[in-house]
């Protein structure tokens, strides 16, 4: 007579199966964003390809907002947001800004254009590891940086021509990357609290936001190049005044299977809130 012994449980929680497919979808349009993005910076077709990386942000910071209105965050949606910020917000603006006008140094050009998907992917890993202040992200989020090549771009979206732009281009990329892998406290926006009741010509002002945007896109242009300079500024102005700056604290974290991680943990997404 045969005995079958019964088998040993491995330690550890289950894992769940399955995804929520609401969040992911749009995690899926952002990555869709960030593919088309690159195939029309290869075809030189850097409008479009600016516009796609700006709607991949758009997809960033939805995913995340539907992830906590149904109560569908998850682990997997934050690895999965993560890995699609590399493409839309990293990979997609390298080749941009590349295309568009780095490849004209072949010395200095793609080196520039990688070393800025390095410093996104870096800032991608040290945001998802790190437990950083409500108020403020330590350094320049990497959607911040794509949407700086991205405006750039949309400024001026025929291919660099002038030989005194170029060192220009290469100099606002490597900014860009330098930005991201510093330790300079960038507003997140946490503490906004939109549920409040806000003065009724608020709507008006929002109104006239939008209308400009719809006009001109390249108006956005104005308010990302603030943001970007939002975190230098104010530590120089801080340090004139002798006080001291003011950095995001970070430490380190152990992410658990039940912490409350998901989509949510985009960076875009946390910039909004």
């Amino acid at each position: 007579m045969r005995v079958r012994f019964p088998r040993k449980r491995r330690a550890g929680p289950r894992l769940r199966r399955g995804i929520y497919l609401i969040p992911s979808l749009f995690t899926i349009a952002n990555i869709a964003c960030g593919f088309w993005s690159i195939v029309s910076s290869s075809h030189g077709q850097f409008q479009r390809a600016a516009l796609l990386i700006l709607v991949a942000g758009v997809a960033d910071i939805l995913d995340g907002r539907i992830a906590r209105m149904t109560g569908t965050t998850s682990a997997f949606g934050a690895a999965y947001d993560s890995l699609a910020d590399v493409i839309s917000f990293g990979v997609a603006p390298a080749l941009l800004a590349f295309h568009w006008g780095l490849w004209q140094l072949p010395d200095a050009g793609p080196w520039v254009a990688f070393l800025y998907l390095v410093a996104g992917s870096i800032r991608l890993a040290r945001f998802n590891t790190s437990a950083v202040d409500s108020r403020h992200f330590m350094g320049l989020p990497i959607p911040g940086g794509a949407s700086g090549i991205a405006m750039l771009v949309l400024v001026s979206p025929k291919p660099v021509q002038h030989p005194a732009f170029i060192p220009v281009v290469l100099g606002f990329v490597l900014a860009l990357s330098l930005l991201m892998v510093s330790n300079l406290p960038y507003r997140s926006f946490k503490d906004l609290n939109l549920r409040r009741q806000w003065p009724a010509p608020t709507l008006f002002v929002l109104a006239i936001a939008v209308s400009l945007i719809t006009w001109d896109p390249r108006v956005v242009s104005i308010l990302v190049g603030l943001y970007i300079l939002s975190a230098p500024l104010t530590v120089l102005m801080q340090r004139a005044r002798g006080r001291k700056p003011a950095e995001a604290s970070a430490q380190p974290s152990q992410p658990s299977p039940g912490a409350s991680a998901g989509h949510d943990s985009s960076e875009a997404d946390a910039a909004a809130r």
